[in-house]
């Protein structure tokens, strides 16, 4: 049976009104002047948890909760009789007290030579829910894709036009705005002494000759500091002559996993008191420059250098004041040498001199002249510095490492047995090695 209040003699005509009462939508008929809803279909009040009489012959001002009296009905009634479709967002309330979001689509029309007012009402709430689902769930993809990496980037080969990421940008200290999508912006921009392997890869994966590019360097920002990145990208698109169309891929900043790793690499391979290399490094150096020695019938001269009565200066004044000693001759011995040689911390308050292409008579000169150094640097200090040092050297195929250290070791002892603070040697040092 058709819901309906009493409507003028020649009102709409009732099977128009049983066809509204299959729509999925709310819909409402509205006197303009007054505002009232003088027909409704069942769905309008079901909707809204209320009855067929909590609606008929009220104000449709009493469902909304954004327009409020009448100056503003009339205001906007005026507006639906000038559209040929009013379009409206807003809410109704429900009987519970809860909104209802919903899409209002008003016409206005005449019948019997009086105004009517037809709003057809959507409810939101379903597909507001589906598209937030929607948005909550490709705002959880896009999370985890921006805390998996730190930029994106996209390249068109043909055109050369490189597209960098908010995210990329700002790795680098870029506004959204800034850094031209092109090759050489990225280019320019790695470290020079990166950008030849770093293209060579890029290269051979454009070639088919590598699965992927993948690359570790080192990435310059904005303030002229260099960042350490993992990049790794695909060729994606192919152009009809099955050349590359298009790679993308992805940067991620790993400075602080590469400075932890080359951290780690220098404590392996220097003293982290005097910054001088230790024992590992110089036996790496001493093997290296021994082979060249051999191939090159060239000198290789060793001076083992040991700080006199360390123990009395630990004992006597603190090991704060060995540390500081022992940095002070590390630094004095490192800035009196040649810089092509090596000056490493052997172990203790022992220090060894690595010196290619150096006789023995030379090498004998240079411990010397770092003995006397040394001497002179510590004059400051509240305790005296002297040094004990022993030189060897040998030429060409001659050159056996262990051996040079144990002449080396050798004359130390000798040259501590002899009363301290003295070079000596394994031969005379007027007799060349």
């Amino acid at each position: 049976m058709l819901e309906s209040v009493a409507l003028p003699p020649t009102g709409p005509l009732p099977d128009t009104l049983t066809l509204f009462e299959h729509l999925a939508d709310a819909v409402y008929l509205i006197d303009p002047d007054t505002s009232n809803i003088v027909w409704a279909n069942r769905l309008a009040w079901e909707c809204l948890g209320m009855t067929r009489d909590d609606i008929l012959n009220h104000s449709v001002l009493s469902l909304q909760k954004d327009i409020h009296g009448l100056p503003q009905w009339s205001e906007i009634a005026g507006i639906i009789r000038a559209s040929d479709c009013y379009r409206f967002i807003g809410r109704h309330r429900h009987r519970d007290g809860h909104e209802i979001e919903v899409e209002v689509l008003t016409t206005s029309f005449e019948h019997a030579g009086r105004p009517y007012f037809l709003s057809v009402a959507r409810n939101l709430s379903r597909q507001l829910a589906q598209q937030q689902d929607l948005q909550d769930r490709e705002k959880q993809l896009w999370f985890a894709l921006n805390e998996a990496i730190d930029g994106l980037w996209d390249w068109e080969v043909a055109t050369g036009k490189l597209y960098f990421s908010p995210q990329l940008k700002r790795m680098l200290g870029y506004g959204p705005d800034e850094m031209a999508p092109v090759l050489d912006t990225w280019k320019l921009n790695v470290h020079p002494d990166d950008v030849a392997d770093v293209l060579g890869v890029l290269s051979e994966h454009m070639q088919g000759k590598r699965a992927r590019f993948e690359a570790v360097y080192r990435l310059r920002n904005r303030n002229g500091h260099y960042l350490w990145v993992h990049d790794r990208g695909r060729v994606c698109e192919f152009a009809p002559n099955g050349e590359p169309a298009r790679v993308v891929g992805m940067v991620h900043d790993i400075s602080d996993r590469k400075q932890l790793e080359l951290q780690l690499q220098e404590l392996a391979s220097f003293d982290p008191l005097t910054g001088l290399p230790n024992r590992r490094e110089a036996n790496a150096f001493l093997d290296t420059q021994a082979q060249l020695c051999r191939r090159m019938n060239l000198p290789l001269g060793i001076a083992f250098l040991d700080i006199d009565h360390f123990k009395q200066i630990n004992d006597l004044h603190g090991h704060l004041m060995g540390d500081q000693v022992l940095r002070q001759v590390g630094t004095v011995i490192q800035s009196t040498v040649r810089g092509s040689d090596m000056v490493c911390r052997w172990g203790g308050e022992e220090f060894l001199i690595l010196a290619p292409n150096t006789a023995l008579q030379d090498m004998h000169r240079v411990a010397e002249k770092v003995r006397q150094a040394v001497v002179d640097a510590t004059s400051g200090l509240p305790v005296s510095i002297t040094l004990s040092a022993g030189v060897s050297a040998a030429r060409g195929q001659a050159i056996d490492i262990r051996t040079l250290i144990a002449e080396a070791d050798s004359a130390l002892y000798k040259a501590k047995s002899e009363g301290r603070n003295r070079v000596e040697s394994t031969l005379p040092a007027t007799q060349p090695a």
